[in-house]
């Protein structure tokens, strides 16, 4: 490979292998330089052009903050992205500001690391299957816990304890809270962390695909297996795999992986031989699991068979205290994704972004922050860079206020989010206000989360 091809330039500081990442990045045809020290870092980015340079660190230093500067003042254009193996928001929101581009907590082998390079690198994203389906989701920025509250406190130690058995875990909360980010903090900090993490979303399967995905099959199983296919429990093997929205399966697809669970022994699709893995298991759920076992969307066995350690991320209006500091950690992102200085709230917008509900939770503080940052070119966010259905307020009389201009779609929103809100967020009674049945409610809640 030319000289020129070198477009990587990878630090590491504690003396952390970059083998798997020289070999991955090379298969994608980029090069990387590897060397173990800030001298030898400044040398190399004073004698060559690096499209992307990657600091690698056991935990939070000067060292990452050290080449920035170095960078800035040689006017040298490489961009940052800094890989730790331990550090906290604050970190991360210090490191962004500072003029990294990426931060991430893992391992130097995390395939969010190869990610990350490959998209400052050649702005090209890799397919979620092609490292073994751990490449991040287009809503994750980075596996952290943002928050003070006591709640996010307590899961925090909650992920620190548990992470170190290899107990089968059920993370439950509403939608948007931050599951699969428990998930993964669970597997970054656990002794399977150099193997992959694999996250199957159950609800985006049809029932006659899941169980494909899960076991995989043999070549000649039906029609158009002209290969042998390994399942995410294959793919998973030695490291941790996610059941998102567990109650989402169906109840013959559960029964099956129940016996998987227990067993850690598959069958593939047309197989006769009994396949061993050595799997950690973590599940997720929006659902309300007293409603999924009496409603039988959840088998009784199989949940307490996930069930060992349950841990429940409660919604962000239950803990607003964390809204300021999740505004703060997006915003820091954002700015430097976007190349940008980063703007101030206005004490007007955080007043009403601290005393909105956030229905969609995280991931909804997570596309209003970007929707601001985007729209809004000044060095202040105002309230008119918020979505109408923030700015709008119920009056104490009970009347919603609907800005004129706003279009049918957005003004339905408002009328739903607030009746919800007025009925202290009981879809039975909001729906029977509302003169519709819970299904639809459900429905309308669903579109709006995806559009947020």
């Amino acid at each position: 490979m030319s000289q020129q091809s070198h477009t990587v330039l990878f630090v590491s500081l504690n003396g952390d292998p970059a083998g798997q990442v020289i070999e991955k990045l090379n298969r994608a045809d980029i090069g990387v330089t590897a060397v173990g020290s800030l001298n030898e870092a400044e040398e190399k980015l004073l004698s060559r052009d690096f499209k992307v340079c990657v600091l690698r660190t056991a935990g939070i230093c000067d060292a990452p903050l050290k080449l920035i500067s170095f960078c800035r003042q040689h006017t040298i254009g490489t961009k940052h992205i800094v890989s730790v193996s331990s550090g906290s928001v604050e970190d991360a929101v210090r490191i962004v500001k500072a003029g990294a581009h990426d931060f991430l907590i893992g391992t130097s082998s995390d395939p969010r690391v190869i990610e990350s390079i490959l998209r400052e690198a050649t702005n090209y994203r890799e397919s979620p299957k092609d490292y073994a389906g751990a490449a991040p989701s287009a809503g994750e920025l980075s596996a952290v816990l943002v928050g003070q509250s006591p709640a996010m406190c307590e899961i925090r130690s909650a992920v620190s304890l548990v992470a170190k058995s290899q107990s089968t875990v059920l993370v439950t909360g509403e939608s948007g809270t931050g599951k699969e980010v428990v998930a993964r903090l669970i597997h970054q900090q656990s002794p399977r962390n150099e193997q992959a993490f694999i996250a199957i979303n159950c609800a985006a399967l049809p029932k006659d695909v899941i169980e494909n995905e899960l076991f995989g099959h043999e070549k000649g199983a039906f029609t158009g297996a002209l290969t042998k296919k390994a399942g995410c429990f294959e793919l998973a093997n030695f490291g941790t795999l996610l059941f998102d929205e567990i109650a989402e399966m169906g109840m013959d697809t559960q029964a099956k992986l129940l016996r998987a669970i227990e067993t850690q022994k598959f069958r593939r699709l047309g197989g006769s031989e009994e396949v061993s893995v050595d799997v950690r298991m973590i599940a997720a759920t929006n659902k309300n699991i007293t409603t999924a076992l009496k409603s039988r969307e959840l088998r009784e066995d199989l949940y307490y068979r996930l069930s060992v350690v349950e841990i429940f991320i409660p919604p962000l209006r239950e803990r607003k205290e964390d809204i300021s500091l999740l505004i703060e950690y997006f915003s820091a992102i954002f700015s430097a994704r976007y190349g940008r200085v980063q703007p101030t709230f206005s004490a007007e917008t955080m007043e009403i972004l601290s005393s909105y509900e956030w229905p969609g939770n995280v991931r909804e503080v997570r596309n209003v922050v970007e929707r601001a940052l985007v729209i809004c070119t000044n060095d202040t966010v105002t309230p008119q860079y918020l979505p109408a259905r923030i700015r709008t307020k119920v009056t104490p009389d009970g009347v919603i206020s609907i800005p004129v201009g706003c279009s049918t779609h957005e003004a339905e929103r408002i009328l739903i989010l607030q009746t919800l809100a007025s009925a202290g967020y009981n879809k039975a009674k909001a729906a029977k206000i509302l003169g519709v049945s819970r299904k639809t409610l459900h429905n309308k809640l669903n579109s709006f989360q995806q559009t947020a």
